[in-house]
């Protein structure tokens, strides 16, 4: 009985303490929050569907390959030769759980011009190495490809060096790069569809696209997803954006040859993030990035994902914000990083103070001589049943986007196995919400006090907002979303045996 007068008083005093002015504005304030990303994910679905439409209507006409491209009549043999040279630049380190599924989609590619692909590596110690040489070994005779050994960075991460020395080695005649992360997993016709675009409007600085994450199960893989799906708004335009993602990227090939806008010498000299970098000097020259409607690739997250590998993944995220090239980027950076941490934490608290409320009016119905002011009640269930209402109108805004961003998926890749929807858990979608947002500003807050982080296994330093020390730790596991092997092990040889067999069932 001791135990419950102290609850009953404890939830008295908070329940009077969240009827204050500020504290409504909170609750109110999570509500238009809740709402906002509602409307910004059904905007994106309709771009998305928008595209799905036009595919369906291609379809119906007659073109069969509308997975590929809008006119069937770009598939012909005259219009095909005319197509630009493409290099696409992997950098890579260690080998993850869906990387050799993600390669193989990447290099078996239906884009009909000249193509060559590099996988640029650290070093041949790298068991990303073997696996690769092994990949390639299946497709020596209908695929252009070679494997790169870039070396230790000194100046710039290692991602990024891995990119400027995999661009060095591209074919003289290539008119576009693109980079590709070893996480991304393309359609058949990515490359004909981003390629398209450059050649109908020169102007594109940069070509972007963004991933759509499959959660594995645990919790910690939907905290990745709930952390993506905002930042995909910006993304689903089908058109110009301000945003970039580093996992795909098509730029022309003689920006780099010509070191035009300082694209080498600001990526080679401290820089950390490669899209942060590149999406500066975009907006510092005023110029274009775009995200087609078509550049969504599915995500697979790691089976056995842990809260160590997000978290590691959550303040690389937040690092990156620590980093910059100008006083103008660094402004940006302040103001994307306080308003991200403010709105993190302003969806949260809601969700405790209508847990207040809701366990005061249930008290309330059995211990009404504490609980004698019914106004102050009824207030407060008011608020929460508003933030629920709201709750539940952002979980059908994302189910939304998410549907039909699988079904836009699907039929881009209508060779491989359907993404359904049956697979996610919409309890832990809402969990994770609220389990990210409360770590956002905490890991954001680490990030700016220590300048540095370990990720894949070598540990940046900041100064200034650019790289001025690296260290490679001695025992390096593992990486980070797709719990990748840094270095050989026995393992890695019995995972790519068993997929091998697979392999050759499936063919």
């Amino acid at each position: 009985m001791l135990g419950l007068h102290f609850l009953d008083a404890a939830l008295v005093t908070l329940s009077n303490l969240f009827h204050t002015p500020i504290a409504v504005f909170i609750q109110i304030q999570g509500c238009f929050i809740c709402l906002t990303l509602a409307i910004g994910w059904y905007f994106a679905a309709y771009v998305r569907n928008k595209e799905i439409r036009k595919m369906k209507r291609s379809m119906k006409d007659g073109n069969s390959f509308a997975f590929i491209c809008d006119d069937i009549t770009d598939l012909e043999h005259s219009t095909q030769l005319k197509l630009p040279r493409v290099s696409v630049v992997m950098p890579l380190k260690g080998f993850g759980e869906h990387n050799l599924q993600n390669w193989r989609t990447q290099i078996t590619s239906l884009y009909g011009g000249p193509l060559e692909f590099l996988f640029v590596l650290e070093s041949i110690d790298d068991p990303a190495y073997h696996a690769i040489d092994m990949l390639l070994s299946n497709y020596k005779d209908s695929v252009d490809a070679k494997i790169v050994v870039a070396g230790l960075s000194t100046t710039c991460s290692q991602k990024i060096h891995n990119q400027l020395v995999g661009v060095e080695r591209i074919h003289k005649d290539s008119k576009y790069v693109l980079f590709l992360d070893d996480d991304v997993r393309l359609h058949p016709g990515s490359i004909g569809a981003l390629t398209a675009e450059m050649e109908k409007n020169p102007a594109i600085f940069i070509q972007t696209g963004y991933p759509l994450d499959l959660p594995s199960g645990s919790l910690w893989s939907y905290c990745i997803y709930e952390y993506h799906m905002p930042c995909s708004m910006g993304f689903a335009t089908g058109g110009k954006t301000f945003f970039l993602w580093g996992g795909c990227m098509m730029m022309h090939a003689d920006d780099f040859r010509q070191n035009k806008h300082c694209v080498v010498s600001d990526l080679q000299d401290g820089g950390y993030s490669d899209d942060m970098t590149l999406a500066a000097i975009s907006g510092a020259h005023k110029r274009l990035i775009t995200s087609p409607a078509v550049a969504i690739f599915p995500h697979p997250l790691a089976s056995d994902l842990n809260f160590s590998r997000y978290w590691n993944y959550l303040r690389k995220q937040t690092f990156v914000l620590e980093s910059y090239t100008s006083k103008v980027n660094w402004l940006m950076n302040r103001a994307l990083f306080t308003s991200h941490c403010y709105l993190s934490w302003g969806f949260c608290w809601p969700y405790f103070m209508a847990t207040i409320h809701l366990a005061t009016a249930m008290r309330a119905r059995y211990n009404g001589n504490l609980f004698n002011d019914a106004t102050s009640v009824s207030k407060g269930l008011m608020l929460a049943f508003c933030l629920i209402v709201c709750t539940c109108i952002e979980l059908v805004s994302i189910w939304n986007l998410t549907r039909v961003e699988s079904q836009l998926c699907n039929m881009l890749s209508p060779e491989v196995p359907p993404i359904s929807l049956a697979k996610y858990n919409w309890g832990l979608v809402f969990l994770a919400m609220l389990v990210d947002n409360f770590l956002f500003p905490i890991s954001a807050m680490r990030s700016h006090l220590s300048q540095c982080i370990n990720w894949s296994g070598i540990r940046y330093h900041l100064k200034n907002g650019k790289l001025n020390k690296i260290e490679r730790c001695k025992d390096p596991r593992y990486s980070y979303l797709g719990g990748k092997n840094l270095y050989k092990d026995k393992g890695l040889i019995r995972y790519f045996a068993k997929w091998y067999e697979t392999k050759k069932f499936d063919d």
